[in-house]
């Protein structure tokens, strides 16, 4: 039987190779030194498509399976990345990296730079750092997992929006996860749509999936097989919207029917206020029993632990697009409860992966949490779960996102080659 990418491949719907026809797309993908599911997932599906990468990272990212993987080269040039250091330190290493990037660009033979993420100095990497790789003539790629995120956190401003616009335009091909968000570049930044493709946003395959039961699991955890577990997981921040699971959980029975699971930690640019107010919110049903507070950053071998511990996940956020916890949800079989803001709705099907709830409205969360433990869809989820991981492989399948951007490197390869006419002279090819 032909796999989906084979399929398409024979179709014509997917070119691997060069315009050439004969040597492998080669590509450096510029990760900013994070984001270590997503650049495990891509590097992993790319490569296998033939595809030559010279993976830019740091310590965050150095793992022996990407090094081992064919066709990949990874280039630590940003190093180590922690926060807990003195400024001058960590304006050395900024600059050291900034040295090695420029000096790398010069002499790299990729043509294509596909951006996954900005290093911190992100008006630098919109503005100069881009001119520079046009000089190069670098063919530049970007993937936009938020088109603004400064509106999302509230921090919006006229140079932001000015240097979003000039990177935006400075691109040869913009990946986005949502149509939502290649509407929001075209409406809000002027962007062609003919620029900007929809990919899905890949399964994290980093983390394992072991033969650890869900009894097991709430064993370690110190949960009662008749608890209705309610998990929330991943860094705290405001746009999060943690506070209003809170509030809807005080609404819910206050018997041992509900155990509520926070796990992540509380990100390092937080107001501190903010952090305080979560903890004074939570504080009693800690004391109590009625919750667990896992304020830390959890490795991804035991991620697994509190996916298959919990009944439902909830994103109780107030400005988003789309998120990888809930696709990491989906792929460990868990049902998710989603607020109507940005693309989360698109990613659910109610009564069957989770339902949607009005953003930042604790009773209409309450509500949600209380009709999913009335639906069928929880009355049978041993059988569901299986369902929901169909689910995730097929929509959020790394070989589709891989098979997209093969296409889309090799058309922007193509876009700029020339070929020889009877006097001599040449004649670019469109695409």
């Amino acid at each position: 039987m032909k796999t989906d990418s084979e399929n398409r491949r024979r179709q014509g719907l997917v070119n691997p190779m060069s315009s050439a026809g004969s040597q492998p797309i080669e590509v450096s993908l510029l990760t900013g030194g994070s984001d270590r599911p997503y650049v495990y997932g891509l590097t992993g599906a790319l490569s296998s498509k033939g595809a030559e990468l010279e993976l830019i990272g740091s310590d965050e990212l150095d793992d022996p399976e990407i090094h081992s993987r064919p066709g990949t080269k990874f280039l630590n040039l940003r190093g180590d990345q922690r926060f807990d250091v003195g400024f001058a330190r960590k304006m050395s290493r900024i600059a050291s990296y900034y040295a090695k990037l420029m000096r790398y660009a010069a002499t790299a033979k990729p043509r294509i730079f596909h951006i996954l993420w900005n290093s911190r100095f992100e008006t630098f990497d919109r503005t100069l750092l881009m001119l520079y790789y046009k000089l190069l003539r670098k063919k530049i790629v970007i993937t936009a997992h938020n088109v603004n995120i400064a509106t999302r956190d509230g921090k919006d401003s006229l140079l932001n929006r000015l240097t979003l616009w000039i990177q935006y335009h400075l691109s040869d091909g913009i990946f986005v996860h949502t149509e939502k968000m290649k509407g929001q570049l075209v409406e809000q930044f002027g962007v062609k749509e003919s620029q900007v493709t929809v990919i899905p946003f890949g399964i994290n395959n980093s983390v394992p999936n072991t033969d650890l039961t869900q009894s097991e699991a709430r064993k370690q955890l110190e949960v009662r097989s008749t608890e209705k577990a309610i998990l929330f997981f991943g860094r705290i921040k405001p746009y999060k919207g943690l506070e209003h699971l809170i509030a809807a959980f005080h609404r819910l029975p206050r018997t041992n029917e509900y155990r509520l699971l926070v796990v992540g930690s509380f990100d390092p640019f937080n107001d501190p206020t903010y952090n305080a107010a979560i903890d004074q919110a939570i504080r009693d049903d800690v004391r109590e029993g009625r919750a667990l507070f896992k304020m830390e950053f959890v490795p991804d071998k035991d991620i697994e632990i509190y996916f298959k511990a919990a009944d439902v996940l909830v994103l109780p956020y107030t400005d988003i697009y789309q998120s990888g916890v809930l696709v990491l949800g989906y792929s460990f079989g868990v049902p998710v409860l989603v607020s109507d803001v940005g693309s989360l709705k698109e990613h659910i099907v109610e009564g069957q992966t989770g339902f949607s709830f009005k953003p930042a409205d604790p009773a209409d969360l309450a509500k949600a949490i209380d009709r999913y433990f009335g639906s069928h869809l929880y009355k049978h989820l041993d059988l569901r779960r299986s369902a929901i991981q169909e689910f995730a492989r097929e929509r959020y399948s790394w070989d589709v996102v891989a098979d997209i951007t093969m296409d889309t490197y090799a058309r922007l390869l193509r876009a700029n080659v020339t070929t020889p006419l009877p006097d001599g002279q040449t004649s670019n090819v469109p695409s």
